[in-house]
């Protein structure tokens, strides 16, 4: 068991030794990438080692873990790169990004996306979105969900209608900025899903907002 141990941890060091700098903080972090790497190459090692004959276990766990974490991280990597450059793009903007394993959120506050009471984008948040639909082109292996939503205000017919509109806005001009609507699929929330609380002015404001949800594809 000793002796197979070393060449998963060799492989895993050799690939997995990555981190990705936070633009916000300036402080390096694990990527995604290097922790996918790490359970790719375990997973491979034993797998190959397995497949190997008595003798050759240290050399089938090696390339088992070669392979396996070259295949761990290729989505991880990818959508390091994304994040990478979506934080870049939207910093000063008022948008949030937020990374959830091989997922990327992008929170936007709805006092900047929408105006008061509308479901047409603020002209003056394009500019926003075109930097979000670029980014988007770029990295065209991933699927794009709009999620729109509510605070508790007003009836919840119209709190639904409002917030799938709102999502359909958004969806529909980053399709008009370039991505395919094969990838883009918009849902209205209403007041579900808050959060912070409807009984502030200040968390009301945090529950009204359009979320878009970018998914790493594995294929």
């Amino acid at each position: 068991m000793k002796k197979l141990m070393i060449p998963v941890l060799a492989a895993t060091l050799m690939i997995g030794g990555c981190t990705t700098l936070d633009p916000y903080t300036q402080q390096e972090k694990t990527s995604q990438a290097a922790k996918g790497v790490g359970l790719g190459a375990l997973g491979g090692a034993i797998l190959g080692a397995a497949a190997a004959g008595k003798g050759d276990r240290n050399e089938g766990a090696l390339a088992g873990a070669l392979l396996g974490g070259a295949v761990g991280g290729g989505i991880g990597y990818y959508m390091d790169q994304q994040e990478m450059q979506l934080r870049h793009a939207l910093e000063g903007t008022g948008v949030r990004v937020e990374r959830m394993g091989d997922d990327i959120r992008l929170i936007m506050p709805g006092n900047i996306t929408f105006p008061t009471g509308s479901d047409r984008v603020d002209p003056a948040f394009y500019p926003v979105l075109d930097s979000v639909g670029v980014v988007l082109k770029k990295f065209d292996r991933t699927q794009v969900a709009v999620e729109g939503f509510t605070d508790s205000t007003g009836s919840f017919e119209l709190n639904q209608r409002l917030s799938e509109n709102r999502a359909l806005s958004v969806s529909r001009y980053l399709n008009s900025v370039g991505v395919s609507h094969l990838r883009l699929d918009s849902r209205g929330y209403g007041t579900r899903h808050p959060i912070a609380s409807n009984d502030t002015a200040q968390g009301r404001a945090a529950n009204r907002r359009v979320e878009i949800k970018i998914r790493g594809n594995r294929a």
